[in-house]
């Protein structure tokens, strides 16, 4: 492992050519220097936020873009997943046509997933593209959604049933941001760090059971660490395949039940706490096939368990979950994309998890 200290910058590259930037800082100190290259004297921006981040941070990075860009506006709605929607969007379309925002101009997404997913596709689709940046907020944001752009809305409550894949020019990365998130924020972006162990590396994996007293104490050199390791490992995968044709779906893991959950839940869960529960079921199914051992699944529990991403499915009718997963977007005919494990660190696609598979497993769970 390289020394995190001294390697506080990710590039991002498609077919060998960088495309962006992922720049890890303790402050926003930074921020402009990294904006930099965007020649901000000839554009406005639209900083979009949503109602828990704009009282904490909006004003710092207004102030810090406003004196550098020819105009800056901002955009906030209110907080959660029920707001991810189209009706959002076009929200954000109106600020940007009473601003004449034009092809040149810039929107910076300054929070969370939500956020973050929302402003891409915003970016994505107004005026048929325009350029944007990601300053997230939150650890699952930080280690996970911002980087790779996956861009997009929920659609009649199903999870990111519209979108498109629009990179950002920069991912700016502020460490200690994740001091002001409260805990079930802060576990709930573990879901997406422990799932990159399991599909990718076990070595990180067994780093995070190591450390997960740091970790939990939110220590600055451990997380610092931790991010850029997540960062790696979603970044690879996301260079070796962008669009999603083969590797990049098994950053699925874990989702597929998960977004089930996540919907039937009716978006109560947090995103992290669903994903740590389908990667748990997926270990589940994967050791009823013989892939990894029962002594693997306990581990892989426990360690979920530690950041408080085990919750009983309760009152969810197990059968309910498994018809909530034909609506998925992960779909290929008839059949269900599901990721299982060969071994902790090494993740596969498989076509042929039956229901009865996922029914038996969602049985077991309580």
């Amino acid at each position: 492992m390289e020394n995190v200290k001294e390697n506080h910058k990710i590039d991002i590259k498609t077919d060998g050519k960088k495309i962006y930037e992922i720049h890890l800082e303790d402050s926003f100190e930074n921020l402009m220097d990294s904006m930099e290259f965007l020649d901000l004297p000839g554009r406005k921006v639209c900083i979009v936020t949503e109602s828990n981040v704009a009282p904490i941070y909006l004003q710092e990075i207004y102030k810090r873009i406003s004196p550098k860009a020819a105009k800056v506006v901002t955009f906030s709605f209110t907080a959660g997943e029920a707001n991810k929607q189209l009706a959002t969007i076009e929200k954000i379309y109106e600020q940007l046509i009473r601003n004449h925002f034009d092809r040149k101009d810039l929107l910076v997404a300054l929070g969370g997933g939500v956020v973050g997913d929302m402003t891409g596709f915003a970016a994505a689709t107004y005026l048929r593209g325009i350029d944007f940046i990601q300053i997230p907020t939150t650890l699952l944001a930080q280690v996970d959604s911002s980087i790779g752009g996956k861009t997009g809305v929920d659609f009649l409550q199903y999870k990111n049933m519209v979108g498109a894949f629009h990179q950002p020019k920069l991912v700016y990365i502020n460490t200690a941001a994740l001091k002001s998130l409260p805990e079930r924020e802060y576990f709930s972006g573990m879901g997406e760090v422990i799932k990159h162990g399991l599909i990718k590396d076990s070595g990180y994996y067994q780093w995070i059971k190591d450390h997960k007293k740091e970790i939990k104490d939110r220590d600055e050199q451990i997380l610092r660490e931790m991010i850029y390791r997540s960062c790696l490992i979603k970044g690879g995968v996301v260079e070796r395949d962008p669009k999603e044709q083969g590797e990049r779906a098994l950053l699925n893991f874990g989702h597929t039940l998960g977004h089930a959950i996540e919907k039937l839940k009716e978006f109560q869960w947090l995103h992290g706490e669903c994903v740590g529960v389908g990667c748990q079921l997926a270990a589940m199914i994967s050791a009823g096939r013989g892939e990894i051992s029962q002594d693997d699944v306990k581990d892989i529990k426990d360690t979920f368990k530690e950041f408080d991403l085990w919750k009983p499915v309760g009152e969810i009718d197990p059968e309910e979950v498994v018809q909530t997963t034909k609506s998925d977007k992960k779909m290929e005919g008839n059949h269900v994309k599901f990721i299982l494990l060969y071994q902790i660190g090494e993740a596969f696609i498989d076509r042929s998890v039956t229901e009865e598979e996922m029914r038996h497993a969602l049985e077991q769970w309580n």
